[in-house]
């Protein structure tokens, strides 16, 4: 039976509150994951978006089991089986919370957990419908369990983050050899990190599209995970080992991104001409970071830091005036001329279409590793201090496992996707099934076509605001490289991993934090992070729960009391 005409507008503000609560996920919890990436050096801003967009839409897509996990471990579904429109208007003011609360953590610059706003939100429009009685509170079951495991998964990523960054650091970074040792472990670590992408697309994208996989046995899908694990190890001794001996340890600059795909043949390259003197084969990963014989006043160079960037400023506002422009390149200023759009009205579509492009492609253009580095903020003082206070490793090292950091950003945005896609998802399913059918489901399949709407939302919120999460975090918390990313990405993903296994919803957000504080302190100890940051962090996700359960409450109690309503 369908819901009645009058619940249809209820059905669309459902869909434009998931919209930007996807949205937020997007600029927030996507923006998280990639923050660490962008902070070694290992992907660009570009880079980065490209290849969120890609792993996180498959993963949304190909993984969703949580969804029913989210909206039924909270409330009691059975006790709106009188009353399904009740819990329709709970759903969406639920989404209505969320998404608010997420506009302004996000706008604010803090990295709030999609997660808990979610649940805060369906706990408020929860207490409004069914009273507390109606709630779960139970440990086994119920929402008590996920408030444990919030408190937990920081901790378990900074266990995990700092296990693999020791078996990094003393076993290939602080080697007499480190390269050829970062070579050696290469195919190891490969292996690993696609045995953890089968096991989360096996345990949450199996059941989630109700395959057969979901009913194998554990030793099918042990060699199924071993298959897959093989593989990765293999492709990367055939394609990636040999491009990374001939560039660091042969030094063959005349290398090209084409020369991956003739593998071992590549080995027999061996008459080339020696490296220009001048020629950079790797990018500098510790470029501007001072380490403790450089560090000198820190005091001094803050005032200089912030004197240059004033001046900067100054020079930027001062109005162009004829002379100067004609001093210049043309062609340079042509070019500057045309991004900002040519004169004339502002409506014409000449200059509409520059400023949508500016728009568009700001956060793309924006020199993110430059802007963590900028410590204006209260929360980001003496960050060249913290940073002298980790050890700097070999450069050529660092750079063999900026390709490993690549698999592991993508493996750790398929996991994202997987995890806090649901966030969006199961509150809408709910209101759509309810508004088809006129019945409460405590177990239903997602549609498809909700996970694309709400995965796309996502992948704007990346493009578009992403940018702001990502320059908050990363060299902000402590000194990041692409050892270290890799080491704080790989921890995250097993903890995210281990919850897939137990069928707990956790915050990848909370996650990431936890693996880059253990990883810190296995480098620099207490010195090395930005405790500040991390506090202000934590600060966040604890405000966060009560502000949106408030606002959902407020909301939902409100419009069940207003006059009317169900007639």
């Amino acid at each position: 039976m369908a819901a009645p005409h009058q619940y249809t507008p209820l059905l669309a503000v459902g869909f434009v509150a998931a919209f930007l609560d996807a949205w937020n996920i997007g600029a927030n919890d996507v923006s998280n994951v990639f923050a660490t990436s962008v902070a070694s050096g290992s992907l660009t801003m570009m880079q980065a978006n490209i290849l969120g967009s890609v792993m996180e839409f498959a993963g949304a897509v190909g993984a969703g089991r949580v969804a029913d996990t989210i909206r039924s471990r909270i409330m009691d579904i059975h006790a709106f089986s009188t009353n399904p429109y009740a819990l329709m208007l709970g759903n969406a003011n639920a989404l209505i919370a969320s998404s608010l609360s997420l506009s302004l953590f996000t706008w604010l610059g803090l990295p709030a957990s999609t997660t808990n706003t979610i649940v805060g939100g369906i706990l408020g429009s929860g207490v409004a419908t069914v009273g507390f009685h109606g709630i779960d509170w139970s440990f086994r079951t119920g929402i008590s369990q996920m408030f444990v495991v919030w408190v937990g998964s920081p901790v378990a990523s900074a266990a995990f983050g700092a296990m693999i960054f020791l078996l990094v650091k003393n076993g290939v970074m602080e080697k007499a050899k480190p390269v050829r040792w970062a070579l050696a472990f290469l195919p190891f670590f490969y292996a690993f990190t696609g045995a953890m992408l089968s096991m989360l697309i096996v345990w949450k994208g199996a059941e989630a599209a109700t395959t057969a996989i979901n009913h194998w046995p554990a030793g099918q899908v042990t060699l199924l995970v071993l298959g897959v694990a093989i593989g990765c190890g293999l492709l990367s001794s055939l394609l990636i080992l040999p491009y990374l001996y001939q560039l660091l340890i042969q030094e063959d600059w005349r290398l090209r991104w084409h020369h991956y795909f003739r593998g071992p043949f590549l080995l027999r390259r061996s008459q080339f001409p020696h490296k220009p003197e001048t020629l950079e084969l790797v990018p500098d990963y510790y470029k501007d970071h001072k380490n403790k014989d450089k560090f000198v006043n820190p005091g001094t160079q803050l005032r200089d830091l912030e004197a240059n960037t004033s001046t900067t400023r100054n020079m930027e506002l001062r109005t162009e005036t004829q002379d100067e422009i004609d001093s210049r390149d043309l062609a340079s200023y042509a070019k500057r001329r045309r991004e900002r759009g040519s004169s004339g009205k502002r409506y014409q579509w000449r200059n509409i279409a520059a400023f949508l492009k500016r728009a568009v492609l700001h956060g793309i253009k924006l020199d993110v590793a430059h802007e963590q580095k900028n410590n204006a903020s209260i929360l980001c003082r003496d960050l060249e201090k913290k940073h002298a206070k980790a050890t700097r490793f070999d450069n050529n090292a660092e750079h063999a496992f900026s390709y490993l950091q690549v698999l592991t950003a993508a493996t750790a945005a398929f996991a994202n996707g997987a995890n806090d896609i649901s966030n969006a998802v199961a509150p809408l399913t709910a209101i759509y099934l309810i508004w088809s059918t006129g019945q409460v489901q405590e177990k239903s399949t997602v549609p498809i076509w909700i996970i694309c709407y709400t995965a796309t939302a996502m992948v704007i919120g990346l493009w578009t605001y992403g940018y702001s999460m990502m320059r908050n975090l990363g060299n902000r918390v402590c000194l990041h490289s692409p050892c270290r990313g890799f080491s704080m990405e790989l921890g995250n993903i097993m903890s995210v991993v281990v919850a897939a296994r137990l069928d707990i919803p956790i915050s990848t957000t909370q996650g990431i934090v936890g693996s880059t504080v253990g990883v810190a302190l296995c480098d620099g100890w207490f010195k090395s992070v930005n405790w500040r940051l991390v506090l202000w962090m934590y600060f966040g996700w604890i405000v966060v729960l009560p502000v949106t359960t408030f606002v959902s409450y407020c909301l939902t109690a409100s419009m069940l009391n207003a006059p009317n309503w169900g007639t």
